[in-house]
């Protein structure tokens, strides 16, 4: 199946978190891509709509590759594997962590100006992106959730890769995704437009 684009995957995705309606979820649009999704979803549950910020850890040597994530709460999530195939020293890691950091802080006041983030405590967090490569970001994100105080965390994709939807049934109550292909290279693949979200 081939997305026509973010908004209608939002719409799609909605009709598969139809049964959480009860639980009053507060949804969260993992930036930046999960924002528009999310906002479908939000819309058809009636639910309110906040931005769970997550930045990537860069190599400083190859920008395009993560070394892992950091989230909202002071959530840091590494990619072991990642991190010892490239050779980076702890040094090296824990200068990206830093420049991430700084990423998350710019892009919180960004996106909140100020505002204090929806409150979770005893909540239904359905954490929404707009699809799962290896799932890292995922990953700092829905530990943001659980740090905030959601009593029950769901994540809810459009697409996933078999071994990131695996990987996230691990750390949520719920993975929802419309498709979970077989062969999987790249989120973009899914979407006839996925352009850059701003």
């Amino acid at each position: 199946m081939i997305l026509p684009d973010r908004r209608e995957a939002g719409r799609r995705l909605a009709a598969r978190c139809a049964h959480l309606r009860a639980e009053r979820p507060v949804v969260l649009g993992v930036t930046r891509g999960g924002v528009p999704v999310a906002r479908e979803v939000a819309l058809a549950l009636g639910a309110p709509l906040d931005v769970l910020v997550v930045a990537k850890v860069r190599d400083p040597h190859h920008p395009e590759l993560g070394l892992g994530a950091v989230a909202e709460a002071g959530v840091v999530v590494r990619n072991d594997r990642t991190i010892a195939a490239v050779g980076a020293d702890a040094a090296a890691v824990d200068r990206a962590v830093h420049a991430a950091r700084v990423t998350l802080d710019a892009a919180c006041e960004r996106y909140r100006g100020g505002r204090e983030p929806h409150p979770l405590e005893r909540r239904c967090a359905l954490v929404v992106d707009d699809g799962l490569a290896t799932g890292g970001t995922a990953i700092a994100a829905v530990t943001a959730a659980r740090r905030r105080g959601a009593s029950r965390v769901v994540l809810a994709v459009p697409v996933a890769s078999a071994d990131a939807a695996a990987r996230l049934a691990a750390h949520v109550d719920e993975v929802i995704a419309l498709e979970v292909p077989p062969v999987f290279h790249a989120v973009g693949e899914w979407y006839e437009d996925f352009s850059p979200t701003e």
